[in-house]
């Protein structure tokens, strides 16, 4: 039996990274690195020159156009493209951003090898990538575009619960939150605490995809 080949794209401004990357995946037989590009608007030059490209590996910080903005271009333009974050940094608000854009996963740019191509072939076979921080259950129909879900379904919450809710799929901290809505550091904590045993959640990237899941936030 034929093995297919998993076509991919690096978008990083860092050639060295590139390069680590780049000899590494080589290990694998059944993904091939197409290209590489340095940033947003280089992916975009290269890019309609692979039509058959299946994964980006998308980072997050870069000049010219960042990963955000090159990765809702990718969603809009090749909706069938997958993108997988890398960060140097473990960062709740910008995973959020990032699945906001359209990517289906995200992975730390220490991140073993063997990680990485289990990154990219499972995005491939479940149009997510699901680790310890991500919900595969959440990104899936945050990428399908799904209607929110029926209320009849979901855990009831309070109304302070859902306005906390909200708040955790934006880009304020944990402090701005409690300044939002008037309460002490200490009840933002509590409530987080509380959603997190309702809902069975472990992160605050966790409960942002819930409050889009519940249609209480738009992509």
């Amino acid at each position: 039996m034929i093995e297919k080949i998993i076509n991919i794209a690096l978008v990083d401004d860092h050639a060295l990274f590139r390069s680590g990357i780049a000899n590494l995946l080589q290990e694998f037989s059944d993904i091939k690195l197409v290209f590489e590009a340095e940033n947003g608007k280089d992916l975009q030059n290269k890019l309609p020159l692979h039509a058959a490209i299946n994964v980006i590996l998308m980072d997050i910080t870069m000049p010219s156009m960042d990963g955000y903005a090159a990765t809702a271009w990718v969603k809009e333009q090749y909706p069938s493209v997958h993108v997988i974050a890398l960060s140097m940094f473990d960062d709740e608000a910008a995973i959020i951003k990032m699945l906001k854009a359209g990517a289906g996963g995200y992975i730390l740019k220490e991140s073993s090898i063997i990680e990485v191509h289990k990154a990219i072939t499972e995005i491939m076979k479940r149009g997510f990538y699901n680790n310890d921080l991500l919900s595969g259950k959440l990104i899936n129909s945050i990428q399908k575009k799904t209607e929110p879900a029926d209320s009849k379904n979901l855990f009831p919450l309070t109304l302070k619960e859902t306005e906390f809710l909200i708040h955790c799929a934006s880009e304020l901290t944990y402090k701005e939150i409690a300044d939002e809505m008037g309460i002490a550091v200490r009840s933002v904590d509590n409530y987080r605490q509380t959603l997190f045993e309702k809902l069975n959640i472990k992160s605050r990237v966790g409960l942002a995809l819930e409050a889009i899941k519940r249609g209480l936030v738009k992509v």
